[in-house]
């Protein structure tokens, strides 16, 4: 049996079965809990929207709900990992599978193809309901929780826009069309003078592109030096700003696809601008779902020694502490790579590498 992975197919179903189910379980408990505590604050907001009703919450709670399930599907499996070895340990089964003839790897082994299926579905998921998720919760939030503007091209909504052109800023809540027809609502323009003082701020509902500038509808101007305000019916800003730039400095990251990403990478390099920071996150599209993987064997400490020996619980709070510890490094590491301290890919894999190796150090020292 020492030269086969796994344990017999009646052993591995049982182990793997027992170890799905305390994941759904830490998962479904984490995502309620999140979801109530995220709406007792979210809950005004979306009222206080006339129109708004129990159809708006539950909306809201449709699109926030797969955002805390991904995020937080890795921190359940270290969770049910620990539930699992430990309850495994206290019942003496793993001393019987030791007995047997099993090592440490085969004991994990049926944890491991668990925990690799759920990478598996975690990227899909994420690919074809999380990015979309976020994008409508981003454009609804952008227009605060009223009616959101229709995508009038494959493009899609994006919201949250932050243009420079010169001294002056321009800003707008959402994005729709592509183009020459795209379309900005809720914008602002700052007019700035030497040494950034704003000079004059220009609010329009909406914006279109004017082929040089932006054509703003129903603008009010407020001067700042005289303190007036002045209506105007049109007015033309923006003149250096093009289609192009817009649409390259709108790309949303958690909004988009692994491959739409990638087109989006490629078109600021085209462009000659830094993509360093989506290059980390395209590829943590890949590393962070396989950090479910990592949890079994960061986990594993827990599942041997003697349950009467007192070092139980320390042995799992070891297992915490280490899965902790690699989403805190994975986190920096993250973050460091969108600043360009690190390398986009080093950002990503550098962390789960350097837990891969610490998790296989652990077990084969202590239990092989």
């Amino acid at each position: 049996m020492q030269l086969n992975f796994f344990p017999s197919r009646t052993l591995t179903v049982y182990l793997a079965k027992m170890f799905t189910l305390r994941i759904l379980a830490v998962l479904v408990m984490l995502v309620l809990v999140l979801l109530a505590l995220d709406l007792l604050s979210a809950t005004g907001d979306i009222l206080a929207v006339k129109g708004n009703g129990q159809a708006e919450i539950l909306r809201y709670a449709s699109l926030r709900a797969p955002q805390l399930a991904s995020r937080f599907l890795p921190y359940s499996v270290l969770l049910a990992t620990l539930i699992t070895l430990v309850t495994l340990n206290q019942n003496s089964e793993v001393v019987a599978m030791k007995a047997a003839g099993l090592s440490a790897h085969q004991v994990l082994a049926p944890l491991l193809l668990t925990a690799g299926l759920v990478a598996a579905v975690s990227f899909g998921f994420n690919e074809r309901i999380v990015t979309r998720a976020n994008a409508t919760l981003d454009a609804w939030e952008a227009a605060e929780y009223g009616p959101i503007p229709k995508a009038e091209s494959a493009g899609g909504v994006r919201s949250n826009l932050y243009l420079v052109d010169g001294d002056n800023i321009l800003a707008a809540a959402t994005l729709t069309g592509s183009g020459k027809n795209l379309v900005l609502t809720g914008v602002t323009w700052y007019a700035r003078g030497p040494g950034g003082i704003i000079r004059e701020q220009i609010r329009a509902p909406r914006a279109t592109y004017a082929a040089p500038g932006w054509r703003l509808e129903n603008a009010a101007r407020f001067d700042v030096a005289g303190a007036v305000t002045e209506r105007l019916p049109t007015l033309v800003i923006g003149p250096n700003l093009t289609p192009e730039q817009i649409m390259l400095q709108s790309v949303d990251a958690d909004g988009q696809s692994f491959w739409e990403l990638k087109h989006s990478i490629d078109a600021y390099e085209a462009a000659g601008r830094n993509a360093d920071e989506l290059r980390a996150n395209w590829w943590h599209r890949l590393a962070g779902p396989l950090s479910a993987l990592l949890m079994p064997l960061l986990g594993s400490i827990a599942a041997f020694g003697l349950a009467r020996s007192g070092q139980l619980f320390v042995r799992a709070i070891i297992g915490m502490a280490l899965g902790f510890a690699y989403f805190v490094v994975d986190n920096a590491a993250l973050a460091m790579g969108s600043f360009g301290g690190y390398p986009p890919l080093l950002a990503a894999w550098a962390p789960f590498l350097l837990f891969l190796l610490l998790g296989e150090t652990v077990l084969i020292r202590t239990e092989e």
